[in-house]
């Protein structure tokens, strides 16, 4: 079988205009996908990774990440919203590389997709947790560090944490008109927020606080410095996905060939100006070492503490006791809507990959009433709301932040091989000066990649040969395009994974020292070698 085989553009926008009860409904014009995308957007950013990648890696010079992060998803947008206006079906960058690049890159992406959005659902969720313990430690009720956080943070389980994805995904199921609504109104109240919090804030900027603008590397890759610089960059890079979210509801877009590039570009553009004040204004009221810890995840709590006049014993006194609780509620609001859009942008994901027999049938499934993929809804309530209870937000965002880049390096180079091979494809928008703005979309985008530690790219690499099994021993003899017949270059690619995944895990293991092997290293080079011959036995029978 042809394994790159491309879906014809032809078929992908007949499915665009599918109508009936087994479809998805379109409800969604130009101000709601913006509103979608700022759902996205202004919240996991902002209010949870900011306060990591400062206190971590950057300092006061997130300012820098955040710039960095932007020029690179600006050089993406254009990327998607060319896609967008050309190709208005569910299914993002998905769809996108299956009419450019082949069935089994379109296979990579979606799978990185879901990576991308699970992941950072729980991300989210798990910052929503701690701000909420926050709001109710305000009203002297304290939850036990048991049930509010993971293991590897002290607790058993992060049951606020779950809760919240439980509440997102079925109020999902509803329908995407009412939980749009429900966003549109959030979307107000967070730019709002966004607003109080740099006017109020401005004038309790300490310019010590600033003083090193970029701190001095810790004598580690990526702990401050230039080094860290980048590597802040490629964590709070996750916070810009909701426009690539955004290109996931095309579908269910009302004229989604003009519609959807205006979404696209007008929610990244809004946000590039609101982050940068943010932060500047975060890392200025607190030092940013304030941020390190487990408090990190809730950053705009600690900086509101500091909204104040210093007190003899070194104290603060509040110059606004009514807004830390004022705004954690808005947060926490926000926080929903961001929850809501992930996991919106994986349901139609997985939707898109099931119609086309590359997954089973059960993630397509319409409910009759509600128009919805409710079962994919409800699984991944399930699996995501159980890695919400279980795994740490720095591993969670590094892991979602990895996987976004990903993605966007992929449709850079659609739009190459687009221009090339599909010249006169009609299309409502174009990237202007192609090839040098996908170039160096690709180049910032790997640039960040590189940066991310090391065993979040174990992670990744562990994640695709998860998918690549899926799609050599299902996806492949069941897809709805191609032949059936064994291909011999799926087990050359599942090897190269598995070595791939060795090395990695043996370069890791000898930085770190031999004598500190865990038992996560032997089952990751269990799986490697596990795999090896699984390929190996595939090519001789």
């Amino acid at each position: 079988m042809n394994i790159f085989q491309r879906k014809p553009i032809s078929t992908l926008i007949a499915e665009s205009h599918e109508e009936g009860t087994h479809t998805l409904k379109k409800t969604l014009g130009p101000y709601k996908l913006i509103a979608l995308g700022l759902g996205a957007i202004i919240g996991a950013g902002l209010f949870s990774i900011t306060g990591l990648a400062a206190g971590n890696y950057a300092g006061p010079s997130i300012t820098i990440s955040f710039l960095i992060a932007a020029t690179g998803c600006c050089f993406a947008g254009f990327c998607y919203a060319e896609f967008a206006s050309m190709l208005p079906v569910a299914g993002s960058a998905y769809t996108y590389s299956y009419a450019t690049l082949g069935e089994f890159i379109a296979w990579v992406i979606g799978w990185d997709l879901v990576l991308e959005y699970a992941v950072a659902s729980a991300t989210v969720s798990i910052s929503w947790s701690r701000y909420m313990v926050k709001l109710l430690e305000g009203f002297q009720v304290h939850l036990p560090v048991e049930l509010t956080a993971c293991p590897w943070e002290g607790g058993i389980v992060n049951l606020p944490a779950a809760f919240i994805v439980v509440i997102m995904s079925l109020l999902l199921i509803r329908g995407t008109e009412s939980s749009s609504w429900v966003n549109v109104i959030i979307v107000i109240l967070k730019i709002t927020v966004v607003l109080a919090f740099i006017i109020l804030g401005w004038k309790f900027i300490r310019s010590d606080n600033y003083v090193p603008y970029i701190p001095e590397n810790s004598g580690t890759w990526g702990e401050f410095g230039f080094s860290g610089i980048i590597r802040g960059a490629a964590i709070v890079f996750f916070a810009f996905i909701g426009f690539d979210a955004v290109s996931t509801a095309a579908q269910e877009t009302k004229n989604p060939k003009r519609n959807m590039p205006v979404g696209i570009m007008g929610s990244l553009l809004i946000c590039v100006g609101l982050y940068v004040l943010f932060a500047h204004v975060m890392t200025g009221v607190v030092n940013y070492t304030a941020f390190q810890g487990r408090d990190g995840i809730a950053p705009v709590a600690i900086a509101i503490d500091h909204m104040g006049t210093p007190l003899p014993d070194g104290g603060i006194q509040s110059a606004f006791p009514w807004l830390n609780k004022a705004i954690i509620m808005a947060i926490l609001a926000g926080y929903s809507s961001v929850i809501l859009v992930m996991l919106l942008g994986q349901s139609r994901v997985f939707y898109s990959m099931s119609r086309d027999g590359l997954l089973p049938d059960f993630f397509s499934k319409i409910h009759f009433r509600f128009r919805t993929p409710f079962k994919s809804n409800l699984l991944f309530m399930l699996i995501i709301s159980v890695c919400a209870l279980f795994i740490p937000a720095t591993v969670a965002g590094e892991l979602t932040s990895i996987g976004t880049l990903l993605a966007f390096i992929i449709v850079s180079i659609g739009i190459l091989v687009m221009r090339k091979k599909m010249p006169d494809a009609p299309r409502v928008f174009k990237v202007p000066g192609v090839p040098v703005v996908p170039l160096l979309g690709i180049s910032i985008c790997l640039f960040m990649m590189v940066f991310l530690p090391f065993d979040t790219w174990i992670r990744l690499i562990l994640w695709m040969m998860i998918g690549h099994n899926i799609y050599t021993f299902y996806g492949s003899k069941r897809s709805k395009l191609g032949a059936k017949e064994k291909s011999n270059l799926l087990s050359w690619i599942g090897l190269s994974i598995a070595l791939l995944l060795t090395l990695f895990v043996v370069v890791h293991q000898a930085q770190i020292g031999w004598e500190y092997m865990d038992i996560k290293s032997f089952f990751l080079l269990a799986v490697a070698v596990g795999h090896l011959v699984l390929y190996g036995v595939r090519l001789i029978i």
